[in-house]
């Protein structure tokens, strides 16, 4: 996977949880866009909702339209070593880990919210025969 999207309400605090929160580094901001690097060569678009429901002209081409609306899921690998400290930075920042699941596979996955109520998973490996 290249990248995937978000759609926030709220552009800087949603920026704000990704960088500050997840360590996410932004690579690109404005008003309708952010875009973070989520490792691995892949990048975590934050789209302000309604924003891009006409799409966009680019000098270059066009951009069709798209957009999103409910909370929606994505999952972020971590190392196993990493989990204990992860837990220790959600607490620390008054995030509450929704569920804590350990798969057959050996992988443990951490589940919570972001500010626009969707479902933020820190999995490490072991959850899928892939990861």
């Amino acid at each position: 996977m290249l990248e995937t999207s978000l759609y926030v309400d709220d552009m800087l605090r949603a920026r704000k949880f990704y960088v500050d929160v997840l360590g996410l580094s932004p690579m690109l901001e404005d008003e309708r866009l952010t875009a973070l690097d989520a490792g691995e060569g892949t990048v975590l678009l934050l789209f302000r909702r309604g924003a891009t429901i006409h799409g966009g002209e680019l000098p270059n081409g066009r951009i069709p339209p798209h957009d999103g609306s409910g909370p929606v899921h994505l999952a972020l690998a971590i190392t196993a070593a990493d989990l204990a400290a992860w837990e220790v930075r959600l607490s620390d920042a008054r995030i509450a880990v929704e569920s804590r699941l350990a798969w057959d596979r050996g992988g443990i996955s951490l589940y919570f919210r972001d500010p626009d109520g969707h479902s933020v998973e820190l999995a490490t490996p072991g959850v899928w025969p892939t990861y």
